[in-house]
């Protein structure tokens, strides 16, 4: 039995809460169960140095943990000097996945950076923060539209993110902490909204994993994203 009571295949309840911020050109507030993100998403009239002059625009993410997002407090990463790797992992991740569902050209020469800010951890903030923050893109691009600042849709699909597992044992959809920190295997997937892989991070934390292992997490993956894209349809309506 799972510690929350779920079936292997059931996501944590899933809640985004748009325009949650008054300055930002998009912003999302998500929630995966007791895991909360908010993405913000700021629109700039520049491009990296090595983008300048080629017509292409540029998506990019940051991503932080709040310091009492966890049980005790964390330091701030501004007081240490610099991101830890695992920060710089993901927030190179978050942006990898949302440039899989940008067509840069169509972008024009302007960059939007989602800021990813964790301000309560139960795992899978990295999904939740993925999933989350196309909420924040979509909206902002549909301020652009507003002010004919595009002629076209930039955004070519969807993207979600979620995690999987093998928890006792048992192969399972959204890991929370208290599965996360015992999984015998943790693995992390990222798909559009047609079904295609972005990513797939996965590592037995035990025993090694074996590939019929591996297809149940990838089934139970893009069956969960599957509902993850169906609910970002709903919440744009």
């Amino acid at each position: 039995m799972r510690p929350s009571k779920r079936a292997a295949s059931d996501l944590r309840p899933v809640r985004f809460e748009r325009a949650v911020s008054r300055h930002a050109e998009g912003s999302c507030l998500v929630r995966f169960g007791d895991t909360e993100v908010m993405c913000t998403a700021s629109l700039e009239d520049r491009v990296p140095g090595w983008l300048r002059g080629g017509g292409k625009g540029w998506v990019t993410a940051e991503y932080g943990m709040l310091p009492r997002s966890t049980t005790e407090r964390m330091r701030r990463e501004a007081s240490a000097g610099k991101p830890s790797g695992r920060t710089q992992e993901i927030q190179r991740l978050i942006g990898r996945s949302l440039r899989a569902v940008v067509d840069m050209h169509k972008l024009g020469e302007r960059q939007i950076t989602i800021d990813c800010d964790v301000l309560q951890a139960d795992g899978g903030t990295r999904t939740a923060s993925i999933t989350g923050a196309w909420v924040a893109l979509h909206d902002c691009v549909r301020w652009m539209q507003a002010r004919d600042m595009v002629s076209e849709d930039p955004l070519i699909d969807h993207v979600a993110a979620v995690s999987c597992g093998v928890y006792g044992g048992e192969t399972v959809l959204d890991l929370d902490y208290l599965e996360d920190s015992d999984a015998e295997t943790d693995a992390n997937f990222v798909m559009t909204g047609s079904g295609n892989l972005v990513e797939v991070q996965a590592s037995a934390e035990g025993e090694p994993f074996t590939q019929d292992q591996l297809i149940e997490m990838l089934d139970l993956a893009r069956a969960g994203i599957g509902q993850l894209v169906d609910l970002q349809k709903m919440t744009i309506g």
